[in-house]
């Protein structure tokens, strides 16, 4: 009997497991939390501190309830938190523009909220869209003969 046959083919393998992007989740909503502190523009006021801070608390939230790995509160599908992250990612690299506080001759108000939004679509279109550990353990329904 040859052993490829026993092997499960996965189209939707990619290199970031849920359970990395969880770990990754939760230092990314952290890290975003404090971004206007740790760049030096928590005295800024309005959006540039708002954005992030609001996406960091959004961050833990879907965290701790996505059915995966790392959640707390197994609530959201996979599929649903990483739209969501496409939509997070995307709304804070365009935050500067589409709520005008870029300044080109202050990039430390802007540039991290556009860095951090590209790695965020970047991580999610690499991440796999279920659990590996629900993917391949997981009863499958049967239909009755």
């Amino acid at each position: 009997m040859n052993n490829t046959t026993n092997r499960v083919i996965t189209p939707d393998r990619k290199p970031v497991t849920t359970r990395t992007h969880g770990i990754l989740d939760y230092v990314l909503g952290l890290v975003l939390f404090l971004a206007p502190n740790l760049f030096g523009f928590a005295d800024v006021e309005g959006p540039a501190v708002w954005v992030p801070r609001l996406i960091g608390a959004l961050t833990l939230l879907q965290a701790i309830t996505t059915r995966f790995e790392l959640g707390l509160i197994k609530l959201m599908p996979m599929r649903v938190h990483l739209f969501n992250d496409y939509a997070a990612g995307i709304f804070l690299a365009a935050s500067p523009w589409l709520l005008r506080f870029y300044d080109s001759a202050n990039q430390r108000l802007w540039l991290p909220h556009l860095a951090a939004g590209i790695a965020i679509v970047v991580v999610t279109a690499m991440t796999e869209k279920a659990p590996r550990s629900l993917a391949a353990g997981a009863p499958r329904h049967q239909a009755h003969a």
